[in-house]
């Protein structure tokens, strides 16, 4: 006999939260030693591409060493200028590029709010709405040049 979950039990997640869930897990690729990192652009509600936060392809992974900043004693958001890893979102835009996938008009989910780097690049690809669910570094100019662009950035609350 079969057990069938009632309508009170029964909780399907929502887009917001099926996309970010999807982000989390593919934040465990991410080879940074510092922080974990991940971004999913998806059209039509389909996954077109993802992205980590790591050392370029090619490249020793950064818990290998290969990234000499991510290896130092630097404080967090201190040398960033010195970090040879690429963001997510970067990684994302830059796979889709890669295998001619077009992200106009996609919505992109990460763990992270956007650097004003990848806001620019964000915007620049087209995409439209951006959904990140932990603030970091987010600055009022990365907000400003989002806004501007008519880009929707808005912050994921996990219910």
């Amino acid at each position: 006999m079969v057990a069938y979950m009632t309508k009170e039990t029964f909780k399907r997640p929502d887009w917001d939260e099926y996309f970010m869930d999807i982000a989390h897990v593919v934040s465990n690729r991410g080879n940074c030693i510092r922080r974990k990192v991940a971004a999913v652009i998806v059209s039509d509600r389909r996954i077109i591409s993802t992205g980590y936060n790591g050392t370029p392809r090619g490249i020793a992974n950064c818990f290998e060493g290969g990234c000499p900043r991510c290896a130092s004693d630097a404080p967090s958001g201190e040398s960033l200028g010195e970090c040879i890893c690429a963001h997510a979102e970067e990684n994302a835009i830059v796979q889709a590029a890669y295998h001619g996938i077009a992200v106009k008009d996609s919505m992109l989910y990460c763990t992270l709010s956007p650097c004003l780097m990848c806001t620019k690049m964000i915007i620049n690809a087209g995409i439209k709405e951006v959904v990140y669910e932990t603030e970091y570094h987010f600055t009022e100019q990365s907000r400003e040049l989002f806004a501007t662009a008519g880009v929707l950035c808005r912050q994921f609350k996990r219910m």
